[in-house]
């Protein structure tokens, strides 16, 4: 038989492969090497006869683990062995075996007692995955546990986390490593990453920091609130606005900063009246301040309002919003407001929707943004559009 051939484990993996704690929590920053870890961690025990569970969020994030798996374990030139792409198991000589496995559905996971379960991503597991499923079929082998992640807030895997920082629970040991654990990473690298990165993302995907209000998208609000109200336009000044449109329910707004001074100098937000008057509306005021590009959300009701407005001279250009667009759009605006690079009006719709702004952070590493539910993000929006013009608009038009 040949030796198996896996990565040599860097010194912060060593320690958590080496420690002897029956449950592992490791709290780990973006390229750490965490998935690594606990595929040596598997192979090692189910070549020893161990019965082994890989525990994803999803069938599809644990993929490159099964190929790698199976990559591994045929280099052996074992005499034996069941592979099952059904199943995602494989039966080793001995009595081992491993099977991948996803939480999604956590009411499903049953089977026979495990010598080990690897929980990968375990802060995007529901909750009930590890006290009502995984931890019963530890009891009769008195298996282990490996819990993988970085953090996503508060959550159970914190809970977890402070288990292993407890010295009245010896069975837990907790380990907390930021990207930086890893050698291999270039520091220089995190740092060209943390310019353009919010803090609060920085902190929790690469620093692996469990955040109070890692549900909070933007910070320093008030402190950005510092642009003058009521201010009049300035002839020659370049301005770029922010177009979100809506009608019934939703607020169609319109905000415009002022390109050379970094701030805010107007926003309107209104709803209930026709889309002819709405039109208007923003045609009167982005004449009045002579804006030289509109960034315009042209998904649904807004591509045939985006057509009328260009129609009438304004420079209208259109921004699709899908998952993966609004993602870095409301990341540059967060950052902006973070390190005071734009100043806002003190408008109460707008602090208060950016205050109640929020993201969900999902497994495979991206976030989800959005209001909360039945919150507005009208004014959120526009202002991210309008900072984005800013960041990438051209030159201004005379409207004169």
């Amino acid at each position: 038989m040949t030796s198996l051939t896996l990565i040599r484990p860097h010194p912060a993996q060593a320690a958590i492969l080496n420690d002897p704690a029956r449950f592992r929590v490791v709290a780990c920053g973006r390229r750490f090497g965490k998935t690594e870890t606990g595929k040596i961690l598997i192979l090692e025990t189910a070549l020893r006869g161990g019965v082994c569970w890989w525990l994803s969020p999803t069938y599809s994030m644990a993929g490159q683990v099964w190929r790698d798996l199976k990559r591994s374990v045929r280099g052996l030139g074992l005499t034996r062995l069941d592979l099952s792409e059904a199943e995602h198991r494989l039966d080793l000589p001995g009595g081992g075996m491993i099977a991948i496995r996803s939480t999604h559905t956590a009411d499903l996971l049953r089977g026979a007692g495990l010598d080990l379960a690897v929980l990968d991503e375990a802060a995007f597991m529901p909750p009930q995955v590890w006290p009502e499923v995984v931890r019963p079929m530890l009891l009769d082998r008195r298996g282990k546990a490996l819990f993988l992640s970085s953090p996503n807030g508060r959550n159970g895997f914190w809970d977890l986390f402070r288990l292993g920082l407890d010295p009245e629970e010896p069975a837990w040991r907790s380990f907390h490593y930021p990207s930086t654990a890893n050698p291999a990473i270039d520091a220089a690298e995190l740092d060209a990453i943390r310019r353009v990165t919010p803090e609060r993302v920085f902190r929790e995907e690469y620093l692996a920091e469990f955040l109070d209000d890692a549900g909070s998208v933007f910070r320093g609000i008030r402190e950005a609130a510092t642009a003058p109200p009521h201010m009049e336009p300035i002839a020659g000044r370049r301005t770029v606005a922010g177009l979100d449109f809506g009608r019934d329910v939703d607020y169609t707004c319109l905000a415009i900063l002022d390109a050379e001074a970094g701030h805010m100098v107007a926003i309107d937000r209104f709803r209930g009246v026709s889309w002819e008057m709405t039109r208007g509306r923003i045609t009167a005021l982005c004449q009045r301040w002579n804006v030289g590009a509109l960034w315009a959300e042209a998904n649904s009701i807004g591509a045939v309002n985006i057509e009328a407005l260009q129609a009438v001279g304004l420079p209208v250009r259109p921004f699709m919003t899908t998952h993966a667009s609004k993602g870095p759009l409301i990341d540059s605006l967060a950052l902006a407001i973070e390190r005071g690079d734009l100043a806002l009006l003190p408008d109460p719709a707008l602090l208060d929707e950016l205050a109640a702004y929020t993201l969900e952070r999902l497994p495979g590493g991206g976030y989800r943004y959005g209001a909360p539910s039945g919150g507005h993000d009208d004014t959120v929006i526009a202002t991210a559009l309008a900072w984005h013009g800013l960041r990438f608009s051209g030159a201004a038009v005379d409207f004169a």
